[in-house]
């Protein structure tokens, strides 16, 4: 049975809260509320709402932090020290230190930069970014839910059952909420459309 998504007052653990699935504007309303930083990208919210479940307050800030700047740039080098940026500067020292060219950084290696300047982690240097590429390292993982919606669309739409409907967008959008308000996995299969068929009858050719 599916069950409404509670308000996050009524939640009680961030192993709750992951159950669901919420849009970046609504985990910044959630952080606004309750005092912490609001601003930032989507895992960031969610890395401060994980830390609030754990008693750690990560407040908004309301100046950056200096860190001094070093000229030459080793494997020993922390991120925060040496300018670090997904930039051309930086995409040819991981091509040399790599030997792969054009190089590009990867999804884990965005979400551990996050998480570095989230915690302010002055220890975390080039060598660990460039075990992040290789895999040997799990400081951060990419969170592959914020694709969950257009994968969602994606495989109403390659259903052949999708045809029936004369606003595939609208159907599936009805759905989606449906889902994304539940505790079921955040995926599309053909029984949505018997499950919720009084929601989306109207758009039957």
């Amino acid at each position: 049975m599916v069950e409404n998504r509670p308000n996050f007052i009524n939640i009680n653990s961030f192993e709750e809260f992951s159950k669901y699935y919420w849009y970046r504007e609504e985990l910044s309303q959630i952080c606004k509320s309750i005092g912490l930083e609001y601003r930032g990208t989507k895992q960031e919210l969610i890395y401060s709402i994980e830390q609030y479940f754990k008693g750690n307050l990560i407040k908004k800030s309301s100046k950056q932090t200096k860190y001094a700047q070093v000229d030459v740039v080793t494997l020993d080098t922390p991120l925060l020290e040496c300018g670090f940026s997904f930039n051309a500067k930086f995409r040819e020292c991981f091509s040399t230190l790599t030997g792969i060219s054009p190089f590009k950084f990867t999804a884990n290696m965005a979400a551990a930069w996050r998480k570095v300047k989230s915690e302010k982690n002055i220890a975390f240097t080039i060598q660990d970014m460039l075990k992040i590429y290789y895999g040997e390292l799990n400081y951060a993982q990419y969170d592959k839910s914020v694709c969950q919606w257009n994968q969602f669309l994606k495989d109403f739409c390659a259903d052949e059952n999708s045809v029936n409907y004369s606003n595939k967008l609208k159907v599936a959008s009805i759905l989606w909420k449906e889902v994304r308000n539940s505790t079921e996995e955040k995926t599309y299969s053909k029984e949505l459309l018997d499950i919720y068929f009084d929601k989306i009858k109207e758009y039957q050719k």
